[in-house]
Order: structure tokens, then C-alpha cells, then sequence
């Protein structure tokens, strides 16, 4: 739109501009006009004079045109110029007028050049073309007393041609022809203007053949083509020839020709090939190298040279040069190389038939060995022939013979072609073996008589003589050798030629030995490793050599000892049953000499029978002994064993047998015949069963049924071999189970009674009991379970004193409750409580309703109404009372008309068994209607009287007060108590600031809701909180800004925070977190979102404006939208940029500040080390409203354990210490649900549902079972704590407490149930007017603590004791106040709720009681373990003062004195030191609900103080301990307990 609106400005600036000049124009013209009249005046009155001077000034050519030739492309200047110019001036193209512009329309290369003035009009033709080609005239119009005068001129527009080409060959190409083949070539030169010329040349050479054809064509207007053709028939000698086509042309520059060149190959055969390297009658040696080089010259493509030996190609590589080709073969000269034919062909694709060269070789060479073939042996006299062979040679080898030394002559010989090449030779002789000779040499010599070569080769023939015979040593028969020892034989043989070859035999099988031959002997030896096959063995020795026809031999027979190799054992009969006789034989391999047999049992010798002997293999005896046994069933798997030893060796070998008795199953007696499971639960019941045979078949019945096999599908009871399996138990499977156990041999039954434990149940109770006061009351409770006994239902109430008044009975599974003499303050519910520890315990509630007389609650919110003026006014009025009060409305001590009149109505509801509401509704209300009514509650016992006020409708009233439920890093949780509405429905909002700036931030509740989280705060930062409540007719003030909370700094998740009073705090610092880090990440995120924007929109703009500029090229747009459109593209791209850039800039401050803000928190949090203490201190109201603001000052550390983690997504910033002491503690000895409020109202503080931010994980009520372990000692402690489950063993034993599941507790009065795991709200609490302090110190009964723990699980984990620091001796009076901080209670199951006091303690050390009437939450008081029980109170003293809290923080300036007056109150009780260490002055220690000292009720304590707490400090300990220690020293517990107003536990 601003782009818009901005070129519409534009366009009307510039139609504004338009309009001045259109006005400028016409007075112009009409100045010009009235000029023009003005000279044709002067003109008519001066042209009869000017006639004759005009005539002789006649127009003419000064210049005249004349024909231009130009080069298309360039410009034409057409000149033309006029004297004494009169007329009009234009020029004509072939008589088409161009018009009297400069600038001449149509034609936007044409324009008009000169001046008038000097009368030159030139016409200027640039980029000349084809088309400009045409005659122009240039025309002078005629004028007045002028004629017109013409002058032509043409304009000739010449073209090079625009390619010359050789149809069919590319510029330099190769043009392959045969020879004499007809070849036509053909240029092109295309194009031109005027026709080109063509010009050949044959290399460089013009060629001017007889035989050319040219022709022009004109290829388009005024372009011609010109074609040229040579007819070639070429030659060998047109080889390598190039022909040029070139293209003649004005328009070419001669420095720069046109041309197409082609290069000629012409195929022609080559010529014949020759060879060098060899001549015809040449000799040649063997050995000698010879190179043969084939060449031809000529030839296209060069001619392929192939050597051939003997008809056979031997070579075909070859190589070119130009058109020369060779090929060498190069090798050396052999014996077959002599006669043989060497051919070298060429050829190539024109040679119709290959060319040849041919030599022959002439090789000379010697034999290379000569042969002598004959017998090797021979005996002295026999005649042995031989013959001597040559190799080839050339010339033929001449044979010469020695024998012994002496030439053979005239021996013969014959020469034979051999068909390697050349002759061999051979020469055959036979000669005599003469005695006394051992060997007989003959030697051959084979001689080339031309080449002096030599070669021999040497025969020998061996004379043959027999050895002597062999003789065996290492061994003489008889002797005994024992089996496995080594045994070494030798055989000697002596003489013969050759020397004797000697052979081992064992038994005929020959075997391997060591050989070693000297001079004139050879040995044998054999080493053997005696075993039972060597006895009787013979071992046989032979000694041969050529001149023996049969072996001489020598044999010798060995005799070995040896043991028994293996021992079986067989049973008569095979199968073994209890009651017959079985023989067990023993049978032994073969021995030397035979082996003694033995039975052994247990490593005990058995006697046998039937010891028999026989041969065995390998000249040994088989021994066999055997033994009888009568079999038993517990003779199944016994073992006996067999032994065979061969004396003789000291060598044995034993065998053992294990018996295999069958017999049916016999079951395996289990711990107990009764298996006892839990309902619901799953229960196994196994058993087993012996036998043989080992597959055993079970079998499980009931009453005859029989139970399912486990067979893959799904039985609630199956059984699983001796298995049966209670899947999930019922009641209904008690009873006898019978097993039944068989295989082949029979079968065994035994039975299993099933017992099945559930948990109770109560069945009915006792409806509402009403009675009359002083009577009896009866209260029955029916319940069902197994086991069920006396001790499993027990009855209770909080906060009453049970054996005072109340006394139980006991049938048929019904506890009876008896109250003795009922009153009023009996009232309220009792509850039933089953449990016999076997599922959870169950319970019920009976109301006791004793009549008494209405009592109407004095609640603010309950005794005020308002109602605008003509609306409906409901005037509220709530009793309790029984029996159910009758409501009377007074106004002005005067019933008012209910029900008679349409003014007055009333309407009555029942809220629950005593609460009784009646409202007053008056109709219309008038201004006399307001005011105060009287509300009268009667029945039979009495009557009581409240008055409710009616007011008109007005702003809210602000909140009573304003409390902190959770504070994390960066949120803080803050709940109100809302005042009175006004009349009309209120809403809330919320302020807040930090407490070092005065600027607030508000935020508005949620409607119907008094609690609100305010997230995005600061990581470790002190804020102020305040509230109002607004509605229809206005606002309420803020509350002060008294409320405050300090949000956390999280801690890194490796590293847990310290616990609080375990030593100095931990600091942890985040790198990325909190506030800084998201804002660093958005921060980042955004620039680079930024960025991409930026591109993106840069880019579309681009793209935008490239299809705008596309379409203006296709349509012509007029200038100002076209001027317009582009400018709006570079606008959004020019503010798109700044703006990028504007981000980029702010990221980096974002990220410069975040680095410089950590880096001051580092250095701020070094600096703050020290002082950073883990505590938490909180300064609350008291519970009375008349005197205080109702402001809460809280003060929360960064490392408090108080917060709830109520909506908490963050887990990483749930610290150990958080884990163990969360805002949820285990509780022992409550049960799951507290009885309603139906206590008297005196009883009862004012508290408000939104103050109880905190409620309490409460145990499972069988958690309870060392509860009540008093006189019996530490024993019974122990003996109870058996019975506990191994969840609570385990808390105590570890000291710790359990956190409730997360998230925490809702902020609503709720308490976590843990049978239904989820959170229970309690019944309706009822409030009560402020009490005045003048009055008497209430009643603190309902505050009765409940006993949690044993006097042993206290002494065992370090039981919780109360230790003040000071010095008995010096004990100094002193005002103290102190802080109650917050740690971890090691030790002490039952906590409070983390809701602190903080209180100013005026008095001295001694002043124990402090604010009895207020009681104080102690949030998880640090604790010191110590079994220190005994000590003295008066060694408590106060080393210093701490300062006063403000006055206004203390309910009351007088209560001193009503403190005063319970001191000795609180020195009668029983008190077991329980304490918080102090390191400075004492604080106060307060003691609440101090029951009167009685048996039973000693061991009750509850106790809180206001002292300060030091991890660091140091110093004696000494412990309290009140007057009465009977208790203690009987061996009772103390525990410490914490109720709410109402008597619960919290």
C-alpha cells in the first residue's frame, strides 16, 4: 500500500509537469503566430522589390551524389549538398520517399545528417545490408521563384561468401584413393555478393586442368553460390599431394584467403622386399649370432614383412618408416639352423600376390656328448657288450675306444643323417670281465676331425661277490624284557661287493631299522618298545646283495612280561530288582605272567568266589573272579569296583560298576505338609519324587478332580510336573491336594493341605450411635479375613484418649467398642481398623453422636452478607447440634415473618450427620433491610444465638493473607486466603517486584482458583509479592509487600546440592540456563530466522522483477508504470536489508551481554562463597486475626528443602538432598483417613484451608506394627519389628525419608493415600471467631501426638535426641530469639510439615513454654543422633542475644504471662531429650498438647524451638530431660510427633 500510494504522488507530480508545458507550448505558438502575420505583412510589401535579386540566387548541387560501393555491415554516408537552398529537402529510395526527418520513420538505421543552414542533408546508411542495396535520389523541393532540383545516386552493397567447403571433406582432411581410381573433387563457395571466383591449387602450385566445371546459382535474393569440379584419376606419385580449393572476392582481404585443402592417399602395392645379413655359400658356426634384415621399399600403406624358417612363420613384427618397412630377426645359430630355408614376404591390401626373398643356411658344429650304452655288473669271466652313440654333428664325428686303460683299434662304426641336422655316429665292442678286479672303466671319445672339438663320455661296470653271513647282538633268549621298557637289536654283515643289504623281519613283516656301512661291513639296528605283542615274537635279520640268489639271515625270540590291558564287569541276571540274588563277574585281559583278581566296596576288599584261569592272546592267561549280593532298594547306585594287578610289574587296571536296582517312586518328605499362600498372590507347591526308572509321571488331585497339565494354555491352577501352581490364589483353593508319583515299577501317593490367608474385610458396622450424655455407647465392627484374631481389629481415634474411656470385646469375628459415660467431646468418628497382615489393612468409620446442644459456627465468611438494593439477600447461618436444631431468624429481638410473607424465606439442608445450614433469604431488600439479623439454633439440650449481618454490596475486602507454596529456578507458587467477596464474585490479581526495583509487574488469578505459579523470574533473585481482590463495585488494597521468596539457582545435574546442616552450601552454576540462556537461544534464533527471510525475499523480489522486465520486452508499457514497477523491488529489498541488518545487530548485543552477564555472575557467586548459607527461615502470623495485618514474611534460600514440586516438568534440578528430604515425609502410626472435624469448636485454631500448603505422605497403617511397644523394652521392640515388612525395616535401618510420588501433594489440605495411590481430600474443616486472648490459654488436647516408633529402633539408628549448646555451670538470663531451620531428620520417622514459624522468644533460657496457644509447624528440623537420654535442663545457658522481630510478627505482647502460668505444666511431663543443636544463644523450646501425666501417656511429646542453628558450631551438648524419667528408665520411647489443629497427623 505505501509503494502505492507512493507512485500515485509521482504520477500526478509529473502530470502536473505536463500540463505546465502543454501551456508553455501553446503561448509559444501563438507568440510565433503573430510573428508569422507580422512577416508576411513585411514580406507582401517587400516582394515587388526583392523579385529581381531572387531570380539570380537559382538553387543548385553543391555536392552531388554519386554510386558508393560498401561492405555489408559497414556504414554508408550518401552525400548531399545544396546552394542558395530554398525548397524542402528529402531522399528516395528506388522512388520510395523517405520523408523530410531527420530521423525517418520505418527505418531505424536510415537517418538524415547536415544542416539547413549550410544546405547539407547526407544520408547515413549504418550496418549496411543486402536489403540497403537499391538506387537512392536526392530531391530539393521547389519554393517560390525556385524549381525542384534531383540528383540519383546507387548504393551497392557487396558480401563475402559465408563458407567455401570441399563437398564431402572437412578442411585438411585425408582423401584415401586407389591408384588410377577416378576421384572428383567439388568446392562450394556460398553466399556471395557479387559471385566469387574459385582458384585451384595442386600443393602450392595454381593447377589449371582442362577438364573444370563452374557454375553460379543465386542461392537467395541478391546472393549467388559458386561451384567448381576437378576429375582426378592419381597415381602412385599423387601420394601425400594436396589440392586447395580458394574463393576470389572484393569483399576479402588478399592478407586473409578463404580456402578448403584436402591431402591425397593414394594405395599402390609396394615394392619387392631383399634380405640383408647373410650371403649364399656363407659358414656359420653353432653358438654364433646371427641378425637377418628383410626390407621393402614403396607401397601405401607400407608393405607388411612376414620371416618364414622352413615354411613355418617364425616372426611377424616389423616396423615403418615413411614407406620403408623392415623386419630383423635376430637369433642364434643351432645344428637345426644348417640347410635350413629362411623367407621374408611382403605384401599389403593392393598386392594381389606377397613378394619373397630367400636364403639358405650352412651351420657347421661338433657333437655335443656321445653315449656309451651297457651292463653296469657282471661276474669275473663274462663277456659284456657296448656301444658309443654320438650326437649330431657336421661335419660326421670320428668314435676311438679305451678299455682298462688300453685303445681299442680297428673297432667299426657308420655314420646316419640325423634329422636334427648333420650325421650321427656310432661304434659297437665287447670285451671280457677279468678276476680280481672290483670294477672295469671304458671310456668313449667322440672327435669333429674340421672343428678340433672333442667330446667323452665313461662306462663302469662293478665285479659281483657274495657277503659274509649276518650275526645278531643285544639280546639272549630267555631273557625277560618288561612290557613298555626298550629293547636295541644290532645285525652285522661283512664282505661282498657291493657291500650287503641288510633287512629286519618281525614275525614275516618287515620292518624299519637304522643303517650304517663302513669299509668292508654294513650294520642294522632296531630299537623296540616292548608290549604284549612283542612276546614270542621272532625278529629275523637278512643280509643280501647281487651276488646272492638267496638272503643269508640270522633269527632270535624275545620274551616279554606285561599287565592287563582292560577289566569288564557283567551282572547276572541284567535287570536288578529288590529281593533277588545277582552274581557280578569280574573278567580280566590277558597277562605275564597271569593277574591276581579283587572286589572292592567303599575302598573296603570283598571276597570272591569262582577265581578261574585260561589262555589268553600273545602267550598270556585271562583271569576271571566273581561274587553273589541280594539286592535292596538301597542298593540302587552303589558302586563296586574290580582290580587286576600283575605282581610281577607292580602294574594294575581297575573297573567299577554302579548298581541300576529299578524300584517305583518313593517322594522326598517336604518341610511341612501344609503350604500357606495369600489371596490374590501367587502360591508354588513343589514336590519329588525317587525312582528307577528316573521318568517319574505326577499326577495332582482334588477332591478327586484331577489338575490341569501345563499345556500352553492358561489355567489360574495347573501343575507343572511336581509342581502345582496357584496363579492368582482364591480362597476356594484351600483344602487337600494329593500328588501322585509313577513309572514302570508302581506308583506313590502323598497329600498337601493348602491353606489360603486373605486379608480382612469389614463386613458391616454399627450405624450412627446417638446417645444421651452420660450413657453407654456401643460401637460393633463385623470383619471377615484368615487369619482373624482379637489383635487383628483394633479401634482408634486421633487426638482421644482411647484407654482412658474406652474398652473392647471380642466374638465370632465382631470387635465391640464400648465408651464409658459419653459427652460432648466424645463425638465425632471411630474408627475400625482391620489388619492382619496379610493384604491392606481395611477400615471403617463409626460416628458417636452424643447429644448435645447447637453450637454455631463463627466463621467471618459464615457472618457476613451483602446484597444490592432490590436484589436477593441470602444471610447464611451453620450449627451443629443433635439432635437436629430447629432455626429461628430474628431481627430487632422480633421473629421475622419466615414463610408467611413473599419477604422473608428460608432454606434448610443437611451437610452432614451433625452440621445443620439455614440461609434467611430476604426478597428485595430494602435500605431498611440491612443490618444485623439474629440467627437462634435450639433443640431439647438448648438453644445458641449468633447474629449475621446484611450490608450492601461493596468492593472486596483484601485477602487475609498471602502465603508461598513453591519457589524453582524461575517460577514461584503463591497462594491466598481471600477475604470477604463484597456480595459479588471476586476476582484476584497479583504483584510483584524484585526486591532491589520499585517497578511492579502484575499478573491476574484464574478464576475460581486462590493459587497462581509466576513464571519467567529471575535464577537466585529475592522477590516481594502482594494480592487484592477486585469485583463489579470496585478494588481492595494491596496486602504489604511483606511476602517475599528467593527463586533457585539450579544445580548442575552431576553434582547434588549439600544437604542442609551437613556443611557449607554448594554452588552450582548453569553455562546455558535460566532467563539468560533462553533469551540467548530465541535471541540467535531469531536473527537466523531473520536472515533467511531476508534471502528469500531478496530472492522473490528478483524473480519478480526479471518476469516484469521479460514482459516489457514482449509488450512495450509506457514509461511511468514501467519507471514505477521497477522502483518497487528495490524499495522492499532496501528495507528488508536494514532490517536483517538491524537483527544481526541486536543478536550480538544479545549474545556480547549474555557472555559479560555470566562472566559477572561467576565472579559474583566466587565473591558470595561464604555467606551463602542452606537454611530457610520463614516469618508467619499467628493463627488469631484480630490484631495483625495477616501479612507472611517468608524468605526462602535458593538451597531450602520446603518447596513442593507440585507441576515440576524439571527433575534434573531435584537434588540428593531434595530426594531425601522432600516435602512429603513417611509418617508412622496414622492411619489412611483422618476422621471428620466433629470436635468442639473450642478445640479448634483459627486455620485456613490455603495456609495448609503442605500435607504428608501417609504410610501404609501396617507400617504400624512396633507401635505400642512400651513397658516391654527394647525385646518386644525387636520382637515387633520382625513383623514388619521389609520396606520399613529398611527405612529405618537406613534413616531416611521416603519423598511423595511426584508431583507433590496438592496445596489443598489433601493427604497421598497409599492404597489408592493417589491423593484424598479431607472432609469439610469448619473455622472458628478469634479467640481473645484475655481468656484462659486454650485446651491443647486435640494436639495429642501419636507414638511413631520403639525405644530400640530409636537406640538402634541413633535415636533423635534434643541437645541445647550452653554451660550447665554459668546459666545467664537473657532474651533469645532464633530461627527454626530446616535439615535432614536422621533417625525419626514422623516430621512436620515444612510450614515454619519464626518466633522471638523475650524470656529466658529457662522459659520453656512459648506460645502455647499458637502451635508451630516445624519444617524438618536438623536433629543430632545421640543416645544421650539423660541430662539436665538447667544446664542450658545463653552465651549472647539475638535481635528482636519486629513486635507486630507476635500475636500477643501479654501471652508471656499466660506462658508463665503452664511452666510447671510442662515441667510434670514426660520429656526424652529431643533438640535442635544451637550454636548461639537458646532459644525457646516449646512443648505442645501436654496431656495430664498419667501411665501410658508419659511417652507422648511434641516439641518444637526457636533456636539458632549452626552446622559449624561447636561446643559442649548437653541434653534435656524432664522430671519424670520413670518412663525413660522402663524403657519407654519418646517419639516426636507433629498434628494439625484438628488432631490429624501431618
Amino acid at each position: 500500500m505505501a509503494l502505492k500510494t507512493e507512485m500515485t504522488a509521482e504520477e500526478q507530480q509529473q502530470q502536473q509537469q505536463h500540463t505546465t508545458k502543454r501551456r508553455r507550448r501553446r503561448c509559444r505558438e501563438q507568440w510565433i503566430k503573430n510573428h508569422l502575420q507580422l512577416l508576411c505583412i513585411v514580406a507582401l510589401y517587400l516582394w515587388p522589390w526583392s523579385l529581381p535579386y531572387v531570380r539570380a540566387q537559382q538553387q543548385k548541387f553543391r555536392t552531388t551524389p554519386h554510386d558508393l560501393q560498401v561492405l555489408e555491415g559497414a556504414e554508408a554516408m550518401m552525400r548531399c549538398e545544396v546552394t542558395n537552398l530554398a525548397g524542402a529537402v528529402q531522399w528516395t529510395k528506388d522512388g520510395f520517399a523517405l520523408g523530410f526527418e531527420a530521423v525517418i520513420p520505418g527505418f531505424p538505421r536510415y537517418s538524415v545528417l547536415g544542416d539547413r543552414k549550410q544546405g547539407v542533408y547526407n544520408l547515413r546508411i549504418s550496418n549496411a545490408s543486402i536489403n540497403d542495396d537499391a538506387e537512392y535520389q536526392c530531391q530539393v523541393g521547389p519554393a517560390r521563384l525556385q524549381s525542384a532540383i534531383r540528383a540519383n545516386a546507387k548504393l551497392t552493397v557487396i558480401s563475402p561468401p559465408s563458407s567455401i567447403e570441399i563437398k564431402g571433406f572437412s578442411h585438411n582432411s585425408k582423401v584415401e584413393v586407389r591408384e588410377n581410381q577416378d576421384l572428383q573433387l567439388k568446392c562450394i563457395v556460398a553466399n556471395a555478393k557479387p559471385a566469387a571466383q574459385i582458384v585451384w591449387y595442386r600443393g602450392n602450385t595454381e593447377y589449371k586442368p582442362e577438364k573444370r566445371e563452374d557454375k553460379v546459382e543465386e542461392s537467395t535474393p541478391k546472393r549467388f553460390t559458386t561451384t567448381s569440379s576437378l576429375k582426378l584419376k592419381p597415381g602412385s606419385d599423387d601420394d601425400y599431394t594436396e589440392y586447395t580449393c580458394q574463393a576470389k572476392h572484393k569483399a576479402l582481404s588478399p592478407d586473409m584467403p578463404m580456402r578448403a585443402t584436402v591431402q591425397l592417399s593414394v594405395l599402390y602395392p609396394p615394392g619387392p622386399p631383399y634380405i640383408e645379413g647373410y650371403s649364399a655359400g656363407e659358414t656359420l658356426r653353432r653358438g654364433q649370432t646371427v641378425e637377418l634384415m628383410c626390407r621393402s621399399r614403396g607401397g601405401n600403406p607400407p608393405a607388411q614383412l612376414i620371416w618364414y624358417k622352413n615354411g613355418s612363420q617364425i616372426r611377424m613384427a616389423y616396423r615403418t618408416s615413411g614407406r620403408l618397412s623392415e623386419n630383423i630377426y635376430t637369433f642364434t645359430a643351432e645344428a637345426g639352423d644348417n640347410k635350413a630355408r629362411f623367407r621374408c614376404e611382403a605384401s599389403n591390401v593392393m598386392s594381389k600376390d606377397p613378394l619373397k626373398a630367400e636364403v639358405e643356411l650352412s651351420v657347421l658344429f661338433a657333437p655335443l656328448h656321445v653315449t656309451v650304452a651297457g651292463p653296469t655288473e657282471a661276474r669275473v669271466g663274462d663277456v659284456v657288450p657296448l656301444t658309443c652313440t654320438t650326437a649330431p654333428s657336421n661335419p660326421p664325428a670320428e668314435i676311438k675306444w679305451m678299455v682298462g686303460g688300453r685303445q681299442i683299434r680297428n673297432a667299426t662304426s657308420k655314420t646316419i643323417v640325423s634329422p636334427e641336422g648333420g650325421w650321427t655316429t656310432s661304434s659297437n665292442i665287447s670285451t671280457i670281465v677279468e678276476p680280481n678286479k672290483r670294477s672295469l672303466v671304458i671310456i668313449c671319445h667322440g672327435l669333429n676331425m674340421q672343428l678340433t672339438e672333442n667330446v667323452v663320455s665313461t662306462h663302469t661296470i662293478n665285479v659281483l661277490y657274495p657277503p659274509a653271513p649276518p650275526l645278531i647282538s643285544g639280546y639272549i633268549e630267555g631273557q625277560i624284557i618288561p612290557a613298555g621298557s626298550v629293547q636295541k637289536l644290532l645285525c652285522v654283515s661283512s664282505g661282498g661287493n657291493p657291500l650287503a643289504t641288510l633287512t629286519w623281519y618281525k614275525n614275516d613283516k618287515r620292518i624299519n631299522s637304522v643303517l650304517r656301512a663302513a669299509d668292508k661291513s654294513v650294520s642294522a639296528e632296531i630299537t623296540i618298545l616292548a608290549n604284549v605283542t612283542d612276546n614270542q615274537a621272532q625278529y629275523r635279520c637278512e643280509a643280501s646283495n647281487s651276488a646272492t640268489e638267496i638272503p643269508l639271515f640270522q633269527s632270535t625270540t624275545l620274551s616279554v612280561h606285561f599287565a592287563p590291558e582292560t577289566v569288564k564287569i557283567r551282572i547276572e541276571p541284567e535287570e536288578l530288582r529288590p529281593g533277588m540274588e545277582a552274581s557280578i563277574i569280574c573278567d580280566s585281559s590277558s597277562s605275564n605272567p597271569p593277574a591276581k583278581l579283587s572286589w572292592w566296596k567303599d575302598g573296603i576288599s570283598i571276597e570272591g568266589i569262582n577265581n578261574t584261569s585260561k589262555p589268553g592272546l600273545w602267550g598270556g592267561t585271562v583271569s576271571t573272579l566273581e561274587f553273589r549280593v541280594n539286592i535292596t532298594q538301597e542298593m540302587n547306585g552303589i558302586v563296586y569296583t574290580c582290580q587286576s594287578a600283575n605282581e610281577a610289574l607292580q602294574r594294575s587296571v581297575h573297573e567299577a560298576i554302579s548298581l541300576d536296582v529299578l524300584y517305583r517312586p518313593k517322594f522326598v518328605p517336604p518341610p511341612s505338609s501344609t503350604a500357606v499362600g495369600v489371596e490374590g498372590e501367587s502360591l508354588q507347591v513343589s514336590l519329588q519324587a525317587n525312582g528307577n526308572p528316573a521318568a517319574i509321571a505326577y499326577t495332582w488331585t482334588k477332591d478327586g478332580m484331577s489338575i490341569p497339565q501345563s499345556d500352553g494354555v492358561e489355567h489360574r491352577i495347573f501343575a507343572e510336573s511336581g509342581t502345582l501352581n496357584f496363579t492368582r490364589l482364591h480362597r476356594d483353593d484351600a483344602g487337600v491336594y494329593s500328588c501322585s508319583a509313577g513309572n514302570s515299577q508302581g506308583k506313590a501317593t502323598l497329600n498337601i493341605t493348602v491353606v489360603v490367608e486373605y486379608g480382612t474385610t469389614i463386613k458391616s458396622i454399627s450405624e450412627n450411635i446417638i446417645v444421651n450424655p452420660g450413657e453407654e455407647a456401643m460401637l460393633s465392627c463385623t470383619v471377615e479375613g484368615k487369619p482373624l484374631t482379637e489383635e487383628h481389629v483394633k479401634w482408634e481415634r486421633v487426638g482421644y484418649d482411647m484407654a482412658a474411656k474406652t474398652t473392647t470385646t471380642f466374638a465370632n469375628g465382631t470387635s465391640y467398642l464400648h465408651i464409658k459415660d459419653a459427652q460432648r467431646e466424645d463425638v465425632g468418628n471411630f474408627r475400625c481398623v482391620a489388619d492382619n497382615r496379610v493384604a491392606n489393612p481395611t477400615n471403617r468409620d463409626v460416628l458417636l453422636i452424643v447429644k448435645f446442644a447447637p453450637e454455631i459456627a463463627k466463621s467471618p465468611t459464615l457472618l457476613r452478607a451483602a446484597s444490592g438494593t432490590g436484589e436477593r439477600g441470602r444471610l447464611p447461618c451453620r450449627a451443629q447440634a443433635s439432635p437436629k436444631p430447629e432455626f429461628i431468624w430474628r431481627q430487632d429481638k422480633k421473629d421475622l415473618p419466615i414463610n408467611r410473607t413473599y419477604k422473608y424465606e428460608v432454606e434448610e439442608r443437611k451437610i452432614d450427620s451433625l452440621t445443620y445450614e439455614s440461609t434467611l433469604i430476604v426478597q428485595k431488600v430494602a435500605p431498611a433491610d440491612y443490618g444485623a439479623y439474629e440467627c437462634v439454633a435450639r433443640n431439647e439440650l438448648g438453644e445458641t444465638i449468633e447474629t449475621v449481618r446484611l450490608d450492601i454490596t461493596s468492593p472486596p475486602d483484601p485477602p487475609l493473607s498471602l502465603n508461598i507454596l513453591n519457589a524453582t529456578h524461575d517460577t514461584v507458587t503463591v497462594a491466598w486466603t481471600p477475604g470477604f467477596d463484597g456480595g459479588l464474585k471476586a476476582s484476584y490479581r497479583v504483584r510483584y517486584r524484585m526486591a532491589d526495583r520499585e517497578q511492579y509487574k502484575y499478573i491476574d488469578g484464574l478464576p475460581n482458583s486462590h493459587k497462581l505459579t509466576i513464571a519467567g523470574l529471575r535464577m537466585n533473585t529475592l522477590y516481594l509479592f502482594s494480592v487484592m481482590s477486585k469485583n463489579e463495585l470496585g478494588q481492595s488494597a494491596y496486602l504489604p509487600d511483606l511476602t517475599r521468596a528467593q527463586t533457585k539457582e539450579a544445580p548442575p545435574p552431576s553434582q547434588p546440592a549439600s544437604s542442609l546442616g551437613g556443611g557449607p552450601p554448594t554452588t552450582s552454576q548453569t553455562p546455558l540456563g535460566g532467563t539468560s540462556g533462553m533469551l540467548l537461544f530465541v535471541g540467535v534464533s531469531a536473527g537466523i530466522a531473520v536472515v533467511v527471510v531476508n534471502i528469500l525475499v531478496i530472492g522473490c523480489c528478483l524473480h519478480k522483477r526479471n518476469e516484469k522486465r521479460l514482459k516489457r520486452g514482449l509488450e512495450m508499457l509506457p514509461a511511468e508504470l514501467t519507471e514505477d514497477s521497477s522502483n518497487t523491488p528495490n524499495l522492499v529489498i532496501i528495507g528488508i536489508s536494514l532490517a536483517a541488518f538491524g537483527f544481526l545487530l541486536v543478536n550480538a548485543a544479545l549474545v556480547a551481554w549474555f557472555f559479560v552477564h555470566q562472566r559477572r555472575k561467576k565472579v559474583a557467586e566466587t565473591t558470595n562463597q561464604p555467606g551463602k548459607t542452606a537454611t530457610i527461615e520463614m516469618y508467619a502470623p499467628s493463627s488469631y486475626n484480630d490484631t495483625v495485618t495477616g501479612e507472611t514474611l517468608s524468605s526462602v534460600s535458593e538451597k531450602s528443602e520446603s518447596y513442593s514440586n507440585e507441576g515440576s516438568t524439571q527433575p534434573e534440578y531435584i537434588d540428593e538432598a531434595r530426594k531425601k528430604a522432600a516435602s512429603t515425609y513417611l509418617v508412622e502410626g496414622t492411619a489412611d483417613m483422618p476422621p471428620p472435624r466433629y470436635q468442639k469448636d473450642g478445640t479448634l485454631p483459627v486455620l485456613y484451608p490455603n495456609n495448609m500448603v503442605n500435607a504428608c505422605t501417609l504410610p501404609h497403617p501396617r507400617h504400624n506394627n512396633a507401635i505400642g511397644a512400651t513397658a516391654a523394652g527394647s525385646n518386644n521392640a525387636a520382637a515387633a519389628a520382625i513383623h514388619m515388612t521389609r520396606d520399613d525395616q529398611m527405612l529405618i535401618t537406613k534413616g531416611v525419608y521416603i519423598p511423595s510420588p511426584s508431583p507433590a501433594p496438592p496445596p489443598d489440605g489433601s493427604y497421598y493415600n497409599m492404597n489408592s495411590d493417589r491423593y484424598l481430600s479431607y472432609p469439610p474443616m469448619e473455622y472458628t471467631a478469634a479467640l481473645d486472648f484475655n481468656a484462659p490459654p486454650l485446651p491443647m488436647t486435640h494436639l495429642q501426638p501419636i507414638t511413631v516408633t520403639s525405644q530400640a529402633m530409636l537406640t538402634s539408628n541413633g535415636g533423635a535426641t534434643l541437645i541445647a549448646n550452653g554451660n550447665a555451670a554459668n546459666a545467664v538470663g537473657g532474651g533469645g530469639s532464633g530461627t527454626l531451620r530446616r535439615g535432614i531428620l536422621r533417625g525419626v520417622v514422623g516430621v512436620p510439615p515444612p510450614d515454619v514459624t519464626h518466633h522471638t522468644s523475650p524470656g529466658s533460657p529457662m522459659q520453656i513454654l512459648h506460645d502455647l496457644h499458637h502451635p508451630i509447624n516445624l519444617s524438618a528440623t536438623t536433629l543430632t543422633t545421640s543416645t544421650t537420654l539423660n541430662g539436665s535442663m538447667t544446664s542450658a545457658s545463653t552465651h549472647g542475644t539475638l535481635p528482636r522481630q519486629p513486635q507486630s510478627i507476635l500475636k500477643d505482647p501479654n501471652r508471656n504471662k499466660q506462658q508463665q502460668q503452664q511452666q510447671q505444666q510442662l515441667l510434670n511431663a514426660s520429656l526424652v531429650g529431643v533438640g535442635v543443636p544451637v550454636s548461639g544463644p537458646v532459644g525457646s523450646l516449646q512443648i505442645l498438647n501436654l496431656p495430664a501425666v498419667g501411665p501410658g501417656l508419659g511417652n507422648n511429646l511434641l516439641m518444637t524451638t526457636s533456636a539458632t542453628y549452626d552446622p559449624s558450631g561447636v561446643g559442649p551438648m548437653s541434653s534435656f530431660n524432664a522430671a519424670n524419667v520413670a518412663a525413660v528408665s522402663q524403657g519407654l520411647s519418646c517419639p516426636v510427633a507433629y498434628t494439625d489443629a484438628d488432631g490429624h497427623l501431618v
